[in-house]
Parts: C-alpha cells; structure tokens; sequence
C-alpha cells in the first residue's frame, strides 16, 4: 500500500487503548497524526511518544459528546494543516451493567459518546473532505451487538449495532462525493479496558478465541490503515472483523 505522506489523519479517543493503536499505525505510516481525547493529559502523552519516535503528531483536547468541541478540534486541524484526509471515530465507553441495572443516564451516556460522537466527529469533518472530493471515515464498533451478544454489556451491544445502521447509510449518501465510510469490528483487545474487566472475564473470553489470544491494539489500528488508504477507493459501507476468529466457533474453541 502507498504510505499516507502528506495526509492528515484524526483519530478520536487515542488517548489509550484501541485508539491509541491506530493512532500510532497511522502515524507510522506517514499521516500527520491529530490525537483527540477528553484526556488531555494521556492525549499529550500518546503525541509526544509519537513524535518522540520522529512521528509527526499533536493532541487536541476533544469532548465527542459536545459538538461544539469537536467542530473546534476539526477547525484548528484544516487550520493547521489545510485539510482532514482521515478520520478514525473511535473514541468510546464500555461500561458493565445488568440489564436490570440500566438507568437512563447510563444508556443515554453509551450512547452519546459512542453514537453521537461518532456522528459529531463525522459531520465536523465533512466539510474538508467534500471540498475536496476525498476522505476515509472509519468508525470503531465491535463484534458485540452487530455479531454477538454478551451478558452485562446491552447498552455497549445496542451502541455498537447502532453505530453500523449509521455508516450504513452515511456510506451510501457520502459514496458519489468521493468519502468511503467503513467499520473495523475489533474482538477482545488487549487494553487497560479489558484488564480492568477482570482476570474471570479475561479468562472467559480466551477460551472463545481460536487463535488463543488477544488482540494487540496495532493490530486494529493495521484494519484500519487498510479501509483508510488509497488502495481501499472501492471499499464502502463495510465491516472488517479483527478477531482472532472469535465469531466462527459453533462451541468454545
């Protein structure tokens, strides 16, 4: 694949995590990397470790929830750098609720940061990439709501199905104006999210996954490198599943 030279890429929620994974790929490859988190201080931390490695990167403090903040953080990068060529809508929550559990505020919470963050940061860059004919929008779902189902994670399941209806139809409306919208589905990945799971948890779903292990962050952020290049014009509205095979077995591997 051609090196993302000269390109500006965004990647929402890189403080830690999944997002801090694709932001390092990206940023690796040659895009000029914006890191947008609401924690500032992890957000400066995950850009001056890039740039401590020659990378070119810079964290911008960023609310997903709140459209002014990221309208702002979409402003200072074309402000900054004349344009949005990528945009990663990762940032997200992955709260543990029974079902019976479920108040109001916190459904409403999964939802605003997953769903409307990602439609936020997608409006907030669309007028860059329409101006000029060309954008990769990637949002970061899951295997849990649109493939699987897990206990004590409806909200999160309900989110992330969600978030594909949405770049569904985005794909199909943005598809004649040159900007491609597709998803990763990352499986179980190894992040401080998944420790603070728990060992059982940790535990239960190994067994799940064929490979035998988890999910290293890079390895997302490379899905994503995939449906954010050039080569990837013809890819839209599509589902790229990272894994390690968990969805295939029809009994515990």
């Amino acid at each position: 694949m051609q090196r993302l030279d000269g390109q500006v890429a965004i990647v929402t929620g890189a403080a830690r995590g999944i997002g801090r994974g694709i932001a390092s790929v990206l940023a690796a490859e040659g895009a000029a990397l914006i890191v947008a988190d609401t924690d500032t201080a992890g957000a400066e931390a995950a850009a001056a470790e890039m740039r401590a490695s020659g990378l070119d990167a810079a964290a911008i403090a960023t609310d997903v929830t709140d459209r002014a903040s990221v309208e702002a953080m979409a402003y200072d990068v074309v402000s900054r750098h004349g344009r949005i060529d990528i945009l990663a809508a990762n940032a997200g929550i992955y709260p543990m609720s029974g079902l019976a559990e479920i108040d109001d505020a916190t459904w409403d919470r999964v939802m605003d940061v997953n769903v409307k963050g990602a439609l936020h940061a997608v409006q907030a860059c669309l007028d860059s990439m329409l101006s000029r004919a060309y954008g990769r929008i990637v949002l970061t779902s899951s295997i849990t709501g649109p493939v699987t189902g897990q206990a004590y994670f409806a909200h999160y399941g309900a989110s992330k199905a969600a978030m594909l209806g949405f770049m569904r139809s985005a794909a199909v409306e943005l598809a004649p104006r040159g900007v491609t919208v597709n998803a990763v589905l990352p499986g179980n990945v190894r992040t401080p999210g998944l420790e603070e799971a728990g060992e059982e948890h940790q535990r239960l779903m190994l067994s799940s996954i064929p490979m035998g292990r988890f999910a290293e962050a890079e390895e997302v952020g490379w899905a994503v490198r995939y449906l954010a290049s050039a080569e990837a014009a013809y890819v839209t509205g599509q589902t790229l599943i990272v894994d390690g095979g968990q969805v295939l077995p029809e009994a515990p591997a």
